[in-house]
């Protein structure tokens, strides 16, 4: 559903708003697609092909590793035309979803999620759904870029919330408190809900809190999915927020972080 609405965004564009810039420094665009396509042809040739510089080579870490091998493909994308751009990420889509569509979504993942705070290695389906989002928030960059708002129904919008809600213990992790200590996260709107993370002996876990959250965070899930991903300053998601209870752990809620940084 995603891709269908991606596409149907793609194809009613001009050959003026391919070139809009867009919130990714230095992309249009046609660059944020070119972006798409090489996460669908990593991905094909490390989870599906076993090829193993698709997925990470090298001495870098993965953030310069990944910012390199993106900036590469996009300059080397220029030179292809918005139609043949559609027309791949419309053939080698549906064989990416038959790669997820035979994964034990419990077995170990092909790439952890860092930011997760989960056990490592991380389950195979935070990885399949960390990849979801990033798809989802390139086609939200590209519709702000254009002014056309959509694709942002619950079935297509909850997903990613709940994936970025996973990065609420590491938000919390330098923060030490009583075990059992409870922080509330609360996202409103169609596709929002409401998560917690709970001071266990040594770390925090999202789970069910047995008493009164010490602290209480709530923002609309536009502001939600912006700050998580850095579409808007710290400061920004601050003042369209509002929070109760501890304060230290309040504001630590508002610096959650979903992507590898």
């Amino acid at each position: 559903m995603e891709r269908r609405a991606l596409l149907g965004l793609l194809r009613a564009l001009g050959p003026e708003d391919w070139a809009k810039p867009t919130v990714c420094p230095g992309w249009d665009v046609h660059d944020v697609v070119g972006h798409v396509l090489n996460d669908y042809m990593r991905r094909l040739s490390g989870s599906r092909d076993g090829h193993p510089g698709a997925v990470f080579a090298g001495d870098d870490t993965l953030p310069t590793y990944l910012a390199r091998t993106n900036d590469e493909f996009v300059r080397a994308s220029r030179q292809l035309s918005p139609q043949l751009l559609m027309d791949l990420l419309e053939h080698l889509g549906p064989q990416l979803d038959a790669v997820w569509s035979t994964r034990d979504l419990y077995a170990p993942a092909d790439l952890d999620v860092s930011w997760a705070a989960s056990d490592l290695p991380s389950p195979a389906w935070l990885d399949i759904g960390r990849e979801y989002t990033e798809f989802w928030v390139h086609q939200q960059q590209i519709r702000d870029a254009v002014s056309r708002p959509g694709a942002d129904e619950p079935e297509l919008m909850a997903p990613v919330l709940d994936i970025f809600a996973r990065a609420l213990p590491a938000a919390l992790q330098e923060h030490t408190r009583p075990a059992g200590t409870a922080v509330h996260l609360e996202v409103s709107g169609p596709s929002g809900g409401r998560w917690t993370a709970v001071r266990q002996a040594d770390r925090w876990r999202l789970g069910t809190p047995e008493r009164k959250p010490y602290a209480h965070v709530s923002m609309d899930q536009d502001t939600f999915w912006r700050l998580a991903t850095r579409g808007i300053p710290i400061e920004s998601a601050r003042k369209r927020s509002q929070s109760s209870g501890d304060r230290e752990l309040a504001d630590a809620v508002t610096e959650l972080f979903a992507v590898v940084g």
